[in-house]
């Protein structure tokens, strides 16, 4: 099967369960391709996938709000605002639910801009976290400066584009940032390149010390249920961590690059990617495996660690960064083929 959109053709087949497992899961999905610049949403209508793309040039991280979606691009952090008001009028009518369009952009310049995550200011209004990868930590954003630092690693002496250790992930909990990911405790200029098979490490926020060690590049950690959960990305697993030991058990071992995780009513959607035999790449454990290694997404079950549902790209995408649940979501677009225009009544 295949989707259009934005002049791009993309392949790809699901498991049977596939829409069922949405639909009883109350959601949508949202997916960020790096690779191929798309952030993509995903649906169901009349009991097949459904697919709407809009182009964001380096598309990665995604943060779900109540009314709002943040995607971190190439040197900027777009926002789309809620617009379900004319969802049943784009094409084809009858079809969406559900409505998101690119309305502003703050321009941060070549951050690396990895994960973004909302949370909430003191005062209960909106608060957006960066994980600012090119200077090793996480930002808030403000019109009038690239990015306003707002916290980093004890062991990152100091501010430097020079993406000391790869902080690339970010957990919330209460509103707040409470766990990151990073590639290797280092502090030079791509120290973690050296390192990364078996230095990753998730930190704690408040403490800055770390949680668990040894990781292979791990990607986003989350904060669910009151559990710690992280993508052991370079061994292709999913693991549980015990925060107070350190401890980590595997939940289910995926057949990609695991990068880009959403839980949701007792389930994990797993982002897969297949991996570019480059010098970050090439010397992961999971390489071994390079040929038979798939991009998509995969639902796995929390409680027994079995995968219930999968959807594999088969053409015009190769490497996911972000996945994130829409709830309440039927069948979401952003905007379509053709240009919607808003226009005050």
């Amino acid at each position: 099967m295949s989707a259009a959109g934005d002049a791009t053709a993309v392949g790809f087949h699901h498991s049977a369960s596939f829409p069922g497992v949405l639909e009883e899961a109350g959601c949508s999905l949202l997916v960020s391709t790096y690779q191929a610049g798309q952030l993509v949403a995903i649906g169901v209508h009349e009991g097949r996938p459904t697919f709407s793309f809009r182009r964001f040039d380096q598309a990665m991280g995604i943060a779900v709000g109540s009314d709002r979606i943040a995607v971190g691009g190439k040197g900027q952090v777009w926002s789309l605002s809620d617009h379900s008001e004319l969802a049943p009028r784009i094409a084809p009518a009858g079809r969406h639910d559900r409505c998101w369009l690119p309305r502003t952009s703050i321009v941060t310049g070549s951050i690396q801009c990895h994960e973004v995550a909302w949370g909430t200011t003191e005062d209960g209004r909106p608060d957006l976290w960066v994980v600012n990868t090119l200077f090793s930590c996480l930002a808030g954003l403000d019109p009038t400066y690239s990015f306003v630092p707002r916290w980093r690693p004890r062991f990152v002496s100091g501010l430097a584009a020079e993406d000391r250790c790869h902080l690339n992930g970010l957990a919330m909990r209460d509103g707040a940032p409470a766990f990151v990911t990073v590639m290797a405790q280092t502090d030079t200029a791509a120290g973690w390149r050296a390192v990364r098979n078996d230095s990753g490490a998730v930190l704690d926020v408040a403490s800055g010390e770390p949680v668990t060690t040894g990781l292979a590049m791990p990607h986003s950690p989350r904060w669910y249920d009151g559990d710690l959960f992280v993508l052991n990305s370079g061994m292709g697993r999913l693991e549980r961590v015990d925060v107070a030991t350190g401890r980590r058990d595997a939940v289910a071992v995926v057949p990609g690059y695991s990068r880009g995780l959403a839980l949701h009513r007792g389930l994990a959607f797993v982002g897969l990617s297949k991996i570019r035999e480059t010098a970050i790449f090439g010397g992961a454990p999971i390489a071994a495996y390079h040929d038979q290694l798939l991009c998509g997404v995969g639902v796995i079950e929390l409680a027994t660690g079995n995968t219930v549902a999968t959807l594999q790209f088969d053409a015009g995408v190769t490497e996911i960064f972000d996945v994130q649940v829409l709830p309440g979501t039927r069948c979401p677009t952003l905007g379509g083929d053709d240009e919607v225009w808003l226009l005050p009544a």
